[in-house]
């Protein structure tokens, strides 16, 4: 842990915030049943969370910077060329009004609305593994419309109202300027049935398979547009075809897959389909994606790049349940981030962990010693 902390210590303007940090990391690593201040003071020998507090709060230290170290590392252990980056947002159940952009909102980490604060996350995932390299915090109307209230929380008057779809361009135009190596974006539907996010990746010539609703409509090669689902309605029988997404927690996710080409290849060699999932235990359960890539892209690419949508929700569940990012008790924006931040960076290092097991277990297993 301290070589992987050495990386960004650099960025603490003081000894003591940059000790803090590491006593910080190793408690979000540690098996707490909850990483607060107090149990995360406790479990470096301080009486209170005073130290801790003053980390997150009041500290001199740079944490956008350390979360493009954090990127970095990542792309270092687990980068490849064939890399998927993959957006979307998660829940922090809060109490109480005054947390920055906390209000009754809908959250899928409850399925329901509730009083929480909502974050949107970058992951990149290869076959190597999984992390988070970038995060915003959603800052609904109410508060932005309040600048008072915002002010409270420590948000800046420059500080606009973003929406997610924003944040995620954000965050992918961020990966492109480090140059993060990947061949394919991928997200939800909340994010794919937007025609402008479709758009501005199109402009960057970004390969994506988004999610989308299934009333969305799309542009044919006749010039018309046409529903997603009349798309995938038309299609025989044989044109579905039995895919395996990958191994997920109850097993291979395989279903029934299918895609429809739109418009003829442009110039620049890309083309457009509309890919559809089916259930193979009940057909009517049909989910859509719109699909834009290299002309060479097979069916089974885009189930791929389809399928590892679940690496980002992967990721939530291991840095909430091992990495603490939904454990702390902060108010300020900035705090907010701070933890979010270390949390990421506490991810990344056991994602390297794991990752490094399993290419000295793959060796092991193809070492020609194993069988004298």
């Amino acid at each position: 842990m301290a070589g992987f902390h050495a990386r960004f210590a650099h960025r603490f303007g003081r000894s003591e915030p940059r000790e803090r940090a590491l006593d910080y990391l190793t408690g979000l690593l540690a098996p707490l049943e909850k990483k607060n201040g107090w149990t995360l003071a406790e479990q470096v020998g301080q009486q209170r969370p005073d130290g801790v507090q003053r980390l997150l709060n009041h500290s001199d230290w740079d944490e956008d910077a350390v979360r493009d170290d954090v990127r970095d590392f990542v792309v270092e252990t687990i980068g490849a060329k064939d890399g998927i980056l993959i957006g979307d947002d998660t829940g922090f159940l809060k109490k109480g009004t005054k947390s920055a952009g906390v209000q009754r909102q809908y959250t899928g980490t409850a399925g329901r609305t509730e009083n929480c604060q909502i974050g949107t996350f970058l992951a990149y995932a290869s076959s190597k593994g999984r992390a988070l390299i970038d995060r915003e915090l959603y800052l609904p109307k109410s508060w932005t419309d309040d600048r008072e209230r915002c002010r409270a929380a420590d948000i800046a008057d420059e500080v606009p109202f973003a929406t997610k779809n924003e944040h995620f361009k954000w965050m992918l135009q961020r990966a492109i300027d480090a140059e993060v190596p990947f061949a394919w974006v991928t997200a939800d539907e909340a994010y794919g049935q937007v025609k402008h996010l479709r758009v501005w990746l199109e402009e960057r010539q970004v390969a994506h398979v988004l999610a989308t609703k299934v009333n969305d409509t799309v542009t044919t090669t006749d010039g018309d547009e046409v529903r997603v689902d009349a798309l995938i309605a038309a299609l025989p029988h044989q044109a579905w075809k039995r895919i395996s997404g990958g191994r997920g927690s109850h097993g291979e996710r395989i279903y029934h897959w299918a895609r429809v080409a739109l418009r003829p290849v442009w110039e620049n060699g890309f083309g457009h389909w509309v890919l559809a999932r089916r259930s193979i235990s009940d057909p009517t359960e049909i989910a859509h994606y719109v699909c834009y890539g290299p002309v060479g892209t097979r069916l089974k690419d885009l189930v791929k790049v389809a399928a590892a949508r679940w690496a980002i929700e992967e990721s939530f569940q291991v840095a909430k349940g091992e990495c603490g990012l939904d454990h702390y008790q902060v108010r300020l924006y900035r705090a907010w981030y701070r933890h979010i931040t270390l949390a990421m960076a506490a991810l990344a290092y056991l994602t390297a962990l794991r990752a490094q097991e399993a290419a000295k277990g793959a060796k092991a297993m193809t070492s020609p010693n194993l069988y004298p």
